[in-house]
């Protein structure tokens, strides 16, 4: 990874992101892998772990790989479309997550991501991200006034 890019630590991104409780574990511009600790602070009201939580995972693990992608080039990657698809239900235990480059190109690239449980290596979610490369603010060549979603 290069210096320019903030360290990869969800739990310090946001509380949203925090509460995810994604853990990062192996990060390239090709790969990252991860695991979340899901129980009770994750469940709709009917006992199961909410859907928002598989397409934060999902968009987290996808945004920090393609970010780490371009970073060389003094750019970044945010999601434009995020399509992640619910396969089996959790209430509680540890899901593995790897998330892998489908196409990589100068201006987007595709990521997928999937959820695993631990235990048996059984589908519980996987989504797909589309993501813009964007220059980071201050960046040798980058563009100075309006915002990144401007050009």
């Amino acid at each position: 990874m290069t210096a320019d890019l903030p360290a990869v630590d969800p739990a310090s991104a946001s509380r949203f992101v925090a509460a995810t409780g994604l853990e990062v574990g192996e990060v390239s511009g090709t790969r990252v892998t991860g695991s979340v600790q899901v129980g009770p602070e994750h469940h709709t009201p009917w006992g199961v772990v909410h859907g928002g939580l598989y397409c934060a995972v999902v968009e987290s693990a996808a945004s920090i790989g393609a970010s780490v992608a371009v970073a060389d080039s003094g750019q970044f990657a945010v999601g434009v479309n995020n399509t992640t698809d619910f396969i089996r239900s959790m209430t509680e235990g540890r899901l593995e997550v790897v998330a892998e480059p489908v196409q990589q190109g100068r201006t987007q690239q595709l990521w997928q991501v999937l959820i695993t449980r631990a235990g048996d290596g059984k589908l519980v979610a996987r989504g797909q991200v589309r993501l813009q490369n964007i220059r980071r603010p201050g960046a040798r060549g980058a563009h100075t006034s309006g915002s990144a979603g401007s050009r």
